[in-house]
């Protein structure tokens, strides 16, 4: 099947999901994409450029039989300004994240013009498919709540609308093997994750402060995508706790990135935002003690609904309770504990997300909705 695939922001988390499931999939893609830049921008204007590029694609004779976009897409508009070879074809929308639950610091500062756009995407796709089930049912609710606060023509049946056809279809992550054995030396923790208020990092810096209090030997390394607008509290870290870091900063190539999960014993994530967790599924599967707070989409993905041993992985989002986690961890360690040992079943949970098991049943997906004469 020939799949053209529309990306505004072709960066992060969704180059990855494209690049990934492209390369393993049984499908033939066409990827057009624009660079991952002023992402409120590329959703004012993708649908019209990307609307513009395909009409010259289609005057050359290129068909396609199934259109996927990522949330970023005005997916309404542009199915009005395509092609009409283009704008008839079934549409999966995919949800990576949303705007209406997007944490923003004082809701006055959130834009509901992209709230709506995500609506409008949604209603205009044929089918939904978001990330986790988490995603989706907050996604859900927050439309139902956002449709009541509007003064008049509230549409309420926009989310059943939506809920009908939405469904979950989970990213992948490329293999990885667990590392075997460990360098000499102290606990070696690993924060991973854009450099944003929404990733709570003051968290994890007062957890290591006890740990230093603690008289805790640790390796740190603080990696992840940066913007011009970060947290201070950043620059405070690097030189507090200078003396403890191996890695600091976005790591510009898949090379680092990948040594860099597979020197830690331990992962960390702080997230008051998450709809899936890439970077700790993908540290996991390094061999990566995931420590993780104990909510959004990390029960889901980690397997403590099915299985009520993958607790251990968990705490309660304070810096106290992590700062616990990790002093175990360090004793453990010390004790000649392997850690990567301990997450040998949580791995086996894992693989399932790896590109080649999941990119057949994602190209399923896909080739049911094509054939489906009642869309």
């Amino acid at each position: 099947m020939r799949i053209l695939a529309l990306e505004p922001y072709y960066g992060g988390s969704h180059r990855a999901f494209l690049e990934g499931w492209s390369a393993a999939s049984g499908h033939t893609w066409t990827v057009l994409e624009l660079p991952p830049y002023k992402w409120k921008w590329r959703m004012r204007h993708s649908a019209v450029t990307f609307a513009e590029r395909l009409g010259a694609r289609v005057s050359q004779g290129q068909v396609w039989d199934l259109l996927f976009c990522s949330d970023m897409l005005n997916l309404a508009e542009f199915r009005g300004l395509a092609p009409p070879q283009v704008r008839s074809l079934p549409t999966v929308a995919y949800f990576h994240e949303n705007q209406l639950t997007y944490p923003v610091r004082f809701e006055s500062e959130r834009d509901y013009q992209f709230a709506m756009t995500n609506m409008t995407t949604a209603l205009a796709a044929d089918a939904v498919w978001f990330n986790s089930a988490f995603h989706r049912e907050s996604f859900l609710a927050a439309l139902a709540d956002f449709l009541r606060r509007m003064p008049d023509h509230q549409f309420p049946e926009a989310v059943e609308r939506i809920a009908r056809k939405a469904s979950v279809h989970r990213p992948g992550v490329r293999p990885l093997h667990a590392r075997r054995g460990r360098s000499a030396g102290p606990l070696h923790l690993l924060w991973a994750a854009r450099w944003e208020h929404d990733k709570n990092p003051e968290i994890f810096f007062e957890a290591l402060k006890i740990l230093e209090k603690q008289k805790v030997e640790f390796r740190l390394s603080v990696i992840g995508e940066q913007f011009r607008d970060r947290p201070e509290v950043f620059d405070w870290a690097r030189r507090h706790f200078g003396p403890h870091i191996d890695r600091w900063g976005y790591q510009a190539n898949r090379t680092d990135y990948e040594a860099a999960l597979c020197a830690a014993d331990v992962f960390v994530s702080t997230a008051e935002h998450e709809f899936f967790g890439l970077s700790a599924v993908e540290a996991a599967l390094a061999g990566a003690y995931p420590v993780l707070p104990e909510r959004l989409a990390y029960p889901e993905i980690f397997g403590l609904i099915e299985d009520p041993a993958a607790k251990a992985f968990f705490y309660n989002g304070t810096s106290a309770d992590l700062a616990a986690k990790l002093n175990e961890c360090a004793r453990r360690l010390e004790a000649g504990t392997s850690l990567s040992d301990l997450t040998q079943r949580l791995r086996q949970h894992l693989r399932r997300f790896q590109w080649p098991r999941l990119a057949p049943n994602l190209d399923e997906a896909l080739a049911l909705l094509a054939s489906d004469p009642i869309r």
